[in-house]
């Protein structure tokens, strides 16, 4: 009996170093699979792509830019509206000069028929009947409007007053008249129309007809005011 039980404790003894052999050959493994495996670890964290500093990126690097280009040198404002207001007034003061000229020949520019000297009946015979005729005060009034003229005749057909309504005179200005030709000898108000009287001679007055809308010259008239009385068919 005391034999079985030794055998029976040896078997047992025999079973528990068994078991703590594998234990250890387990342990043995599992560290050298432990050390087999970091140098592959270390192995891939060292071939991994080194980080990019942001400074080197595309995305940081300043764009390049086309050289400035020196703007194309030009005339200042200022001195081409100086040049171009010198041309007009040297241009206006000009044609006032010849308007008061003409005026002193009791003519009109591009008209030949002078007031206190032509005879309406002269103009009929050349430029046909007038467009209009109305009785205006003491006078007769012919329009011909294709030509921008209305002559003012008595009833002896002498011809008083010489209207031009030319478009070339409808860019003139008060402003322009007065340099040129001062200040007016009269100014009177007929409606919204104020109308600046220049003594051109002893026969002769040279008027400007300017609209308050416009501020620009309507019309201009020579007249001859001792005609205008000339009723000579009574």
């Amino acid at each position: 009996m005391s034999v079985q039980i030794k055998l029976i404790a040896g078997s047992i003894l025999l079973t528990g170093m068994i078991g703590l052999a594998g234990c250890s050959s387990n342990n043995e493994a599992g560290n050298s699979e432990s050390q087999a495996t970091a140098p592959t670890e270390t192995a891939v964290t060292a071939t991994s792509e080194p980080e990019v500093s942001p400074a080197s990126t595309p995305a940081a690097t300043a764009p390049e830019t086309a050289p400035e280009t020196a703007p194309a040198a030009t005339s200042s404002p200022t001195e081409t509206d100086k040049d171009s207001t010198s041309s007009n007034s040297q241009n206006s003061d000009k044609q006032l000069k010849e308007l008061l000229e003409l005026a002193k020949k009791g003519k009109v520019p591009g008209v030949k028929y002078a007031a206190h000297t032509g005879l309406i009946d002269e103009v009929e015979a050349d430029w046909g009947k007038p467009d209009q005729q109305e009785s205006e005060g003491k006078g007769i009034y012919a329009t011909y409007t294709d030509r921008h003229v209305v002559f003012g005749f008595n009833k002896g057909s002498l011809i008083f007053d010489v209207r031009s309504s030319d478009s070339a005179l409808q860019k003139l200005t008060l402003k322009q008249i007065e340099a040129t030709l001062g200040k007016s000898d009269d100014t009177k108000v007929n409606g919204e129309d104020k109308i600046y009287t220049y003594q051109a001679n002893d026969q002769y007055q040279l008027k400007f007809i300017i609209p308050s809308s416009t501020g620009t010259v309507d019309h201009i008239s020579v007249f001859s005011e001792q005609d205008s009385f000339n009723n000579m068919a009574g």
